[in-house]
């Protein structure tokens, strides 16, 4: 798509405007790139990178900055390391909760930015469940976690049980299923629903539905660090409004777990750009995240979450060093 002297000049001007961020004119770039060209045939290549949508020009200066897509495709071919190797920090193999907190600070201190850690994902298995009685069809579940965590939750059903049915329901989960995981009770459940009654087993599929539900909600956390090292951006100091919406997100946390989420089942270090899908919802920042595994298996992501214009080749090594940290302190830590 484009020839070497325009990669060279959108390399010069992405890693120009990551520096010092202020829109990149024809003159600086001829230094930068340090190609010799006439103003005007960088003019005429910029206008060219800009009809195809990979740099734009703001309003007020005759400078141009780089587009998601601009940022999309420096990433994907260009990124060269301009710092050097980073030395490894430690990290304690503390109790699991602790290493993930200290990961989402150790990010922060690193990059300056934000470090987001989303905690293990543990099997949903209940030790013990109850059912309580409220109104007619309206009940009461009480589901308690191997680690003692107890979640509850209020179910409706068609049909109405006696406390006699729930206490059946209730032995027969707490006898025939406790310390399963939520996916192997279903199953169990799926295929002797012959031999319990109707109405019961119906009972007990909502419960391990929303057992289910009580557990991972419990679990799936996001612990966030240094989200006020965005007030020292620039990019979001001069702007409010985007500075509210990015502490928004970080308030609401869904949106974010998602992102983690999607990113955990890719294989290494991914970088998404704002603007460029709906997966981030914001232009202004990029979030750099790797996954993390405890004994060979993934379980969880971590990532910087920073302005669009950040050192991607530095963030790159710092999650990557991270993601290893982590799987190291808790795989020795199981």
């Amino acid at each position: 798509m484009l020839d070497d002297r325009a990669k060279l000049l959108l390399k010069a001007l992405v890693e120009r405007y990551i520096a010092d961020g202020q829109p990149v004119g024809s003159r600086t770039l001829s230094r930068a790139s340090g190609l010799d060209l006439s103003p005007a045939t960088i003019r005429n290549v910029m206008s060219d990178l800009e009809e195809l949508g990979l740099i734009a020009s703001p309003h007020t200066s005759a400078g141009r900055i780089p587009t998601a897509r601009g940022y999309r495709l420096f990433v994907d071919t260009m990124l060269t390391a301009q710092h050097g190797p980073l030395s490894a920090p430690s990290l304690a193999q503390d109790q699991p909760q602790k290493v993930i907190t200290n990961a989402a600070q150790l990010l922060s201190n690193l990059s300056h930015f934000v470090g987001v850690v989303m905690a293990p994902r543990r099997t949903s298995v209940f030790r013990h469940i109850e059912f309580l009685r409220l109104s007619d069809r309206r009940f009461l579940v009480i589901i308690v976690s191997p680690d003692g965590d107890v979640q509850n939750r209020v179910i409706f059903t068609e049909v109405d049980y006696t406390q006699s049915q729930l206490l059946e329901a209730a032995n027969y989960l707490n006898t025939h299923c406790a310390g399963l995981a939520i996916e192997q009770v279903r199953e169990r459940l799926q295929q002797e629903v012959e031999k319990l009654r109707g109405e019961i087993a119906t009972l007990m599929q909502a419960a391990v539905t929303i057992s289910s539900e009580a557990l991972t909600e419990s679990q799936d956390e996001v612990v966030i660090s240094g989200e006020r090292n965005l007030l020292a951006v620039s990019d979001f100091s001069s702007d409010m409004g985007q500075l509210r919406r990015a502490f928004e997100l970080f308030e609401q946390k869904t949106q974010l777990m998602r992102l983690l989420d999607i990113s955990s089942r890719a294989e290494g270090v991914r970088i998404y750009i704002g603007g460029e899908s709906q997966v981030v919802p914001f232009e202004e920042l990029s979030i750099v995240s790797a996954p993390y595994e405890v004994d060979g298996q993934i379980v969880g992501t971590l990532g910087v979450i920073g302005p669009t214009r950040m050192p991607y080749d530095r963030m790159i090594q710092i999650v990557d060093i991270t993601s290893k940290l982590v799987s190291n302190a808790l795989s020795h830590h199981k």
